[in-house]
This record gives structure tokens, C-alpha cells and sequence, in this order.
């Protein structure tokens, strides 16, 4: 295949006739956070919920998040396709059609939605489709994937506020995806807060610079 035919392949989303496999049973990961010491599993406390946001590299989402006060815990995973238990290397193949996620349990008394989602679309570009910056694959794209239909309500109408403020600063259409969730499969226990574990590994978040109206 020709470096023209591998580009486009990877910025291509699968069908799920045409996905790979995958396995009936979860790849090992890690139990607790790095840092917090919070359990990566469910059950998580009543009084916090959860959504799960791509915005390219999970790395530097990931610290993002768990910096943030009113986050109960984070981690990073594979969500938005079709291929079951992927692995990292089979969803950089292009051929899951997962993108890279952060799993965000948070507690809505403290961080309201609307404020988790000013940090999601200031801190990526949302209107660069299968990428995000020099990071080029189906697994790099944005994406708001909501538990239950006010997120999903709130999701797109931040979207739609968003897309006015972008516009007004010369950018074009927002091409997040945002989608009722599904499963959320965890990463190696690797990628798991990379960046407490190597603080000056790679981060590829880089925002428009153009601020969220109404929050």
C-alpha cells in the first residue's frame, strides 16, 4: 500500500462487518489510579457520574482530568467501535474503529456538566475530523459519548454555542462525535496515567484558543 493508501485507510472509519474480531475476555490492566488511589472500576460512588471524552492522545486528556477538582477518578480506554477488547496497537491499525478515551467519573455537585464540557472543547481542536494535530487515525478523533439523554442534550447544545464562537474566529464545522455511550474498554495498564508515570512524556492537546460562550 502507498503512504497516500495507509493515510486514508487510517482516517477511514471500519465497517463492522470489516472490524477486527477482538477477544471475549478484557485485556489486563490496572486496578487503582497512579495518583489517586481510586479504583478504575465500577462500582463508583452513588453521588458521581460518568462520561467518556476522546480528544485525541488519552495522555495528556487524561492529566487534564485528573487535575480537575469535582473528578472522582480517570481512565483511559477504547470506545466508539466495534471490535471487542481491543488492543492498542489493533486500534492504532485503524481497523477497530475505537478512538482513544478518558473515562471521567466526576461529582456533579462539585463539576456540573457544562463545566466539564468548557474544558473538553477549550483544551482540543474539535474541527479537525480523523485527527488532531501531527496525531492522524480514526482513534484521534473527538468525541462526547453521554450516559443518559441530558448529557446528550447538554452535549449538543454546547456544540452548537461552540460552533457560533468558532465560527465567529474564521474555523469551520465542529466534527465531534457525540453519541449515547457504549462500552468502554479499558487500555494496558500501561497508558493507565502515563503522564504521572513519565511527567515529560509526549501530551498533544493543544486548544483553538477560543473560549466556550455561557459557562
Amino acid at each position: 500500500m502507498s503512504m497516500f493508501g495507509f493515510q486514508r485507510a487510517k482516517v477511514t472509519m471500519p465497517t463492522r462487518e470489516d472490524a477486527l474480531t477482538g477477544r471475549s475476555s478484557p485485556i489486563e490492566t490496572a486496578r487503582t489510579h497512579f495518583l489517586l488511589g481510586s479504583p478504575l472500576h465500577p462500582p463508583f460512588p452513588a453521588k458521581c457520574e460518568q462520561v467518556q471524552l476522546g480528544m485525541g492522545c488519552f495522555w495528556g486528556a487524561e492529566r487534564l482530568f485528573w487535575q480537575t477538582d469535582g473528578v472522582h477518578v480517570t481512565a483511559v480506554g477504547y470506545s466508539g467501535g466495534f471490535t471487542p477488547n481491543p488492543t492498542y496497537e489493533e486500534v492504532c491499525s485503524g481497523a477497530t474503529g475505537h478512538a482513544e478515551t478518558v473515562l471521567v467519573v466526576y461529582d456533579p455537585a462539585k463539576l456540573p456538566f457544562k463545566s466539564l464540557l468548557k474544558i473538553f472543547w477549550e483544551n482540543h481542536d474539535p474541527t479537525q475530523g480523523m485527527r488532531q494535530g501531527n496525531d492522524i487515525g480514526t482513534q484521534y478523533r473527538s468525541a462526547i459519548y453521554c450516559y443518559g439523554s441530558e448529557q446528550l442534550e447538554e452535549a449538543e447544545r454546547s456544540r452548537r454555542d461552540y460552533q457560533e464562537a468558532l465560527a465567529k474566529q474564521g474555523y469551520g464545522p465542529v466534527s465531534s462525535e457525540i453519541l449515547a455511550n457504549g462500552p468502554f474498554y479499558y487500555a494496558e495498564a500501561y497508558h493507565q496515567q502515563y503522564l504521572g508515570k513519565n511527567p515529560d512524556g509526549y501530551c498533544g492537546l493543544g486548544g483553538t484558543g477560543v473560549r466556550c460562550p455561557g459557562q
